[in-house]
């Protein structure tokens, strides 16, 4: 894959160097913030990294890694307990989904960078793959910054009100320590802008094309953030939304 739009362009990693890159630029959106988080050159990296393909935006200037994400493509839902998300969530429903199936992971963005064409761009490529491989599901960890639920309760609350996974696919409880909003924040009605503005950019997005998800979120320690699980039918996406997509993909 080989995209460009603009100042960016877009690819898979081609060599271990490049895959590194991609660990070193996670490591600094995900876990620099930590008192302990180590050396300079440290890395996130895990034993999936060896199973995903790594697709990389760059600069086109200055060859600069502006964000990355990985993908794990799966047959169909019988496969789900491959998945990086089934290690925090038990996603036993989802083993009758029928279709190709693409887990997206470690999706991060420079936090120096805050141009909006680089998400787009990012959702333009994912479109090009899920035509080009013929993918029904895209799915994986969305993720709120940090482990304290303060300051997202009105985000919590209005995912619980409009967002949940219908029931043939809810995900159930299976990490030691979660936060269940939907049964914590059943009597709060959402501010939808306080809840909009706390929203991560990337579940904002899965949001306005159908996207749904868990009815907890799980505390994780190791990354300080909090994340549900959250999955996209490709045949929810609205026409008009798909359109623009595949324009962006072109």
């Amino acid at each position: 894959m080989s995209l460009s739009k603009g100042r960016y362009q877009v690819g898979f990693a081609e060599n271990a160097q490049e895959i590194r890159e991609a660990q070193r630029l996670r490591w600094l959106c995900f876990l620099s913030r930590h008192p302990d988080a180590g050396a300079p050159e440290a890395l996130d990296a895990d034993d999936y990294d060896d199973r995903c393909n790594h697709v990389l935006i760059r600069d086109g200037g200055s060859g600069a890694l502006v964000a990355c994400f990985r993908m794990l493509t799966l047959s169909d839902g019988a496969k789900i307990g491959d998945s990086y998300a089934a290690r925090y969530y038990n996603l036993s429903r989802l083993r009758d989904f029928r279709g190709r199936m693409v887990e997206i992971g470690r999706f991060c963005i420079h936090p120096e960078r805050h141009d909006p064409d680089i998400l787009r761009l990012a959702w333009g490529a994912l479109a090009r793959h899920v035509d080009a491989q013929g993918i029904d599901m895209l799915f994986g960890c969305s993720s709120f910054i940090g482990t304290d639920t303060h300051g997202y309760e009105d985000a919590f609350a209005m995912l619980r009100e409009r967002h949940l996974a219908p029931k043939r696919w809810l995900p159930r409880v299976k990490a030691p320590q979660v936060f269940r909003f939907a049964r914590a924040l059943r009597l709060r009605q959402a501010d939808p802008r306080r809840a909009m503005a706390a929203m991560p950019p990337l579940l904002r997005s899965y949001l306005a094309m159908g996207g749904w998800v868990s009815d907890h979120a799980v505390v994780d320690r190791q990354l300080d953030t909090l994340h549900v699980f959250t999955g996209l039918e490709i045949r929810a996406i609205p026409p008009g939304r798909a359109k623009l997509l595949r324009a962006a993909g072109a």
